[in-house]
């Protein structure tokens, strides 16, 4: 299949660039923005300017009240908790309203997720079939979008959102899509099989938002999700939405998206100021897991996830771990939906404070409580995005996390990739560690 075009490109304008000040310091509620001008303009500054943020003449809305929103979702938004936009909602909201493709990042826990939903809930017209399709590369992931646009949607008349997502009854999807359905969040698999059976009818389609833009054109989902762009009207709007927008990214995106807006952050900027890194030095494999006992017996962990590189080595871990009699829980990718969705409400309720986790829980799941992160296996050089995914799991909302990294001579490699790409600094875990989750 020709993926060169996808959809009618018409030529590139050259727009100016501005410079962006970061992201804000906190995420909603509260969340507060160092950024006062309502308009940014100007050239691009800084030793590399294709690492500086961009921003291309975005009107900054320092309130939700400013971007001229309908009553009804204001109300929710309001009801939700939020108070004041954080700094990717300050920039993105506006841009996908007004129809622009869009490629928008910002950090973990920075409200990507309920930028893409307060956009798509102004723009939809209730009762008039479906007209924006969400889609994520993970079913917990699609579920907590959904969670989110139905909470901020609850005040809306006559609204009607849908997940669509693998490991539930296909035809109790074919009945509601039927019965009409105004958003749909969903995996690519099951939204592909909705739309090539033409229960998921796209005539109305106006927006399309691929969350974890960098994973679903990745090569486990890059052929279906054009497969499934080429279902859309020619004129659809589609945005791109991630916390880590690599070049191979931004230059694929090129084929399919409209002189797009770009909110993006300097590589320095993506990683987590309000979390601290550390790495301990096990030299050898075998000796990791006694330093994760010796852990557990020095630090008064609240809630945390344990990060491995395979669906094997979490059961393995688990396994040893609940030996030692540390309650754990696991998920992976070969755990059925029922009990990933059984062991995820468990966790967020606080019924299991420990969670053992392969890369399927690294991206975007929100856990607010989480803050400490374990790196038991760090990630490979070529997937250096999932580290910053990963330690994005503490530090929600601003709040300040902690990130420890279990390294062997192996991964030195590894760790300086992520140093150098990120320009961070993964301290050496200091010998007093009682109060670092203080």
């Amino acid at each position: 299949m020709n993926n060169s075009v996808l959809r009618t490109t018409p030529q590139e304008k050259k727009e100016q660039v501005a410079p962006a000040k970061g992201p804000a310091k906190a995420e909603d509620p509260n969340a507060q923005s160092d950024e006062k001008q309502r308009k940014v303009n100007g050239a691009s500054v800084g030793q590399n300017e294709s690492d500086d943020a961009e921003l291309q003449n975005i009107e900054v809305c320092e309130t939700f009240d400013d971007m001229k929103l309908r009553d009804d979702l204001l109300r929710g938004i309001y009801a939700y908790g939020f108070t004041k936009p954080s700094f990717i909602q300050q920039r993105a909201v506006l841009p996908v309203i007004q129809g622009h493709d869009t490629i928008a990042q910002a950090q973990s826990g920075f409200g990507k997720t309920a930028t893409f939903c307060i956009a798509m809930l102004q723009t939809v017209n209730p009762g008039c079939g479906t007209q924006a399709l969400i889609m994520a590369p993970t079913r917990e992931l699609a579920n907590q979008s959904h969670s989110v646009l139905a909470a901020l949607g609850q005040f809306m008349e006559n609204l009607r959102t849908k997940a669509c997502i693998g490991g539930t009854r296909i035809r109790e999807d074919i009945a509601e899509l039927q019965q009409g359905v105004d958003i749909v969040v969903g995996t690519p698999g099951r939204c592909f099989h909705m739309i090539n059976g033409n229960y998921l009818q796209l005539r109305g389609l106006k927006s399309v938002i691929l969350d974890e833009a960098d994973v679903m054109l990745d090569k486990g989902f890059q052929e279906q999700v054009y497969e499934i762009l080429e279902f859309m009207p020619k004129d659809v709007q589609v945005c791109l939405f991630s916390a880590t927008m690599p070049d191979r990214v931004i230059e694929l995106a090129k084929s399919f998206l409209r002189n797009p807006k770009r909110i993006l952050l300097a590589k320095k900027d993506v990683t987590l100021a309000g979390i601290r890194q550390y790495y301990v030095d096990c030299e050898k494999e075998e000796w990791k897991f006694s330093t994760l006992c010796d852990l557990y017996e020095n630090l008064d962990i609240q809630s945390a996830i344990i990060f491995v590189n395979t669906k094997q080595r979490a059961n393995w871990l688990a396994e040893r771990m609940n030996q030692e009699e540390h309650t754990v829980s696991v998920i992976h990718s070969g755990i059925s939906p029922e009990l990933r969705t059984d062991v995820m409400r468990k966790f967020r309720a606080g019924r299991s404070r420990v969670l053992i986790a392969s890369d399927l829980l690294a991206r975007g799941i929100d856990v607010a409580q989480v803050s400490l992160v374990i790196n038991y296996d760090f990630p490979k050089p070529h997937q250096k995005e999932s580290y910053i995914h990963r330690i994005g799991r503490s530090g929600r909302y601003g709040k300040k996390g902690c990130a420890i990294n279990f390294v062997t001579q192996d991964d030195a490699h590894a760790v300086r990739t992520v140093e150098q790409y990120y320009s961070t600094k993964i301290e050496e875990l200091p010998y007093d560690i009682a109060n670092i989750l203080a």
